[in-house]
């Protein structure tokens, strides 16, 4: 409760007189985006004191000598500023929350990061970054979760403070989103600003309904101008300048947007968004090759403000991000034709044309049996209550490093996906990877058994919401269909990839692709096998012809049978790319593929065969 009013007037003027050292803003002259790269020079490399080292910050930057004055924690989702708090907490270690967890507001409070982790995949120095983590009451940080901050239309839920989670009133962004209480809305876009700033060298990687994928501006204009709107409602207060302070003292670095609040006006309302695309890469060259990797080089491209990395694309799929001038494109198959090609991206996103194509072959095979291109789904349980599990296998013939993995959810198959799990450690080639719901029943599958085990909201999910895995923020496989409205399309039930499914797919075709299983059947969790075939057509019993083809193709039998068969048709990344079940149609159009080297698959009785097709 705002009861020293007197006192407020006189911090004010004593942190006001105790902000930044002479010159440390001495070189931040300019305006716009040259302005926020300047802020970023001034206070990036700061002191990481780790993430326990937050609760050591805390007993200085977090206190509450502003309200009641109590020598409490200070926390912006139980702080009553008009009145008595619902509840308090000491500085000391007795009321943080640990194993034992919470069920209630006011049982124990935790570090609130105002950006999620998740959206950083947990790294470092963001992860134990004072400035923009705050304590806060342990329930309704978890009622927030990964939601973004804005406005709420009609509250779903309400904290004893009236912080409220719901429906989001932000334009071009419908899920739910977290709105603070008003005392504290400008505290919190400052923290916004300061990341923005901070991490201006990475920040553009990150996936965030709030953030536009750039470096300079970051932030869709909805949710800019949501947060500058808090930002001048709410003005610095005397209880940020003392934060501001205190965190200095131990990171050695500042919020900018609390010391010079007009910086946020300077830089984000003064500023043209760059609408102008860099030059194309050129000299585009396949530099060496092995049996399943590539190696790519390039000249740089140009741009007017300039060019912050490029996109590779194989086969016309988009494969990876580089900042540099040369890539290496793994899990290829041996003895394969791929085409290759690269674009520019600016710090506005602006996206160039693409390169000229290069034709890149992989050398043969030493050796080993059939792989796939990437790993992929290969369990999902949707069982009772929180039985929420979900199976990754590998058979690319290498260990693959999860780092760049993540899963999301898209709740009732409408609307964005979810922030995100990002996983971690490594799979081994022929292993399984499982990912569990911290609360499912041991009975079903015991969560500490798994190899991450999370309360993330996106392994919170029913049978109407779409799951996805994803590289580098580019879905690779799905489970349900995105954008596929609420119908349940495994409710109650575990599924389980046939053992021919070597691959992903970013179609999800549950009667071609998975076995069913009653709910809440587990025993399967932890190992798959695939069979890329059963007993094999004689390679003279079926031909396709043309091959190359340019508009379509006619599958011929040694014998002339009209039984029916089933065709598929994958990239050389393993996306499934067409599929005709149970036909006796031979001829195939394909003038809407792309060009490139695909592998199609005809299945007729309890027979199997692949083979390339090469589409021009």
């Amino acid at each position: 409760m705002k009861k020293f009013y007197i006192l407020l007037f006189t911090f004010y003027a004593v942190f006001c007189s105790a902000q930044a050292p002479a010159n440390y803003y001495s070189t931040a002259t300019g305006t716009g985006y040259t302005l926020k790269t300047q802020l970023y020079n001034i206070i990036k490399d700061h002191t990481d004191n780790g993430y326990s080292g937050l609760y050591v910050t805390y007993q200085t930057s977090d206190i509450d000598n502003f309200y009641e004055n109590d020598g409490s924690i200070l926390d912006m989702y139980s702080e009553n500023p008009n009145g008595n708090d619902p509840y308090n907490y000491s500085a000391g270690a007795t009321q943080r929350c640990g194993s034992a967890g919470y069920s209630n507001e006011g049982d124990c409070y935790n570090r609130e990061h105002i950006i999620p982790q998740s959206v950083f995949d947990e790294k470092a120095p963001m992860v134990s970054d004072a400035h923009f983590i705050t304590p806060t009451d342990g329930k309704v940080n978890g009622v927030r979760s990964n939601y973004p901050h804005s406005v709420v239309a009609t509250p779903t839920q309400t904290s004893l403070n009236g912080s409220k989670l719901g429906a989001s009133t932000t334009a071009g962004y419908s899920g739910l989103v977290f709105e603070p209480i008003d005392e504290f809305k400008g505290d919190i876009a400052r923290m916004y600003f300061y990341f923005a700033t901070r991490y201006e060298n990475t920040v553009a990687g990150y996936s965030y309904p709030m953030f536009n994928g750039t470096s300079n501006k970051v932030f869709t204009p909805a949710f800019l101008s949501q947060l500058i709107a808090w930002h001048n409602q709410d003005p610095v207060s005397a209880r940020e300048i003392a934060r501001n302070n205190a965190i200095y003292a131990r990171q050695n670095n500042r919020n900018p947007y609390i010391d010079h609040p007009e910086y946020v006006a300077t830089i984000w309302t003064t500023e043209a968004d760059d609408t102008t695309v860099p030059t194309a890469p050129s000299n585009l060259a396949v530099a060496s090759s092995t049996s399943n990797s590539v190696n790519l080089t390039w000249s740089a491209a140009t741009d007017n403000v300039g060019v912050t990395g490029y996109a590779v694309y194989v086969n016309s799929v988009f494969k990876q991000n580089e900042t540099g001038l040369s890539a290496t494109i793994t899990g290829l198959t041996p003895s394969t034709s791929y085409n290759f090609y690269v674009v520019a991206r600016d710090a506005s996103n602006n996206i160039s044309v693409p390169s000229s194509t290069v034709n890149g072959v992989t050398a043969a095979s030493t050796g080993g049996g059939n792989t796939g291109s990437e790993i992929f789904f290969t369990e999902y349980v949707e069982g009772s209550s929180n039985n929420k599990i979900l199976e990754i296998s590998n058979f690319t013939g290498t260990t693959v490093n999860l780092s760049d993995y993540s899963i999301k959810k898209q709740s009732n198959g409408a609307g964005a996906w979810g922030p995100g799990l990002a996983l971690t450690g490594t799979i081994n080639d022929g292993t399984s990877y499982v990912i569990a719901y911290n609360l499912a029943a041991t009975s079903c599958y015991n969560p500490a058994s798994a190899n991450l085990s999370s309360n993330s909201t996106d392994l919170q999910y029913n049978g109407n919401d779409p799951i996805g895995l994803f590289k580098n923020n580019v879905l690779i496989d799905i489970i349900g269909t995105f954008n596929g409205g609420a119908p349940n399309f495994a409710i109650d039930e575990t599924l389980r990839r046939k053992p021919t499914v070597t691959g992903p797919n970013t179609t999800f075709n549950k009667t071609g692709e998975w076995d069913s299983y009653p709910k809440d059947i587990c025993s399967g969790l932890g190992s798959h096998t695939v069979t890329l075939s059963n007993e094999e057509f004689n390679t003279t019993e079926f031909s396709i012809y043309p091959n190359p083809v340019t508009h379509q193709f006619t599958i011929n039998f040694k014998y002339g049978s009209d039984e029916s068969f089933t065709i598929a048709i994958y990239s050389l990344l393993g996306q499934k790319v067409f599929e005709r079940q149970n036909t006796n149609n031979k001829t195939i159009e394909v003038q809407d593929f792309s060009k490139g080297t695909y592998l199609i698959k005809i299945t007729k009785d309890s027979k199997t065969l692949t083979k390339k097709l090469i589409i021009n």
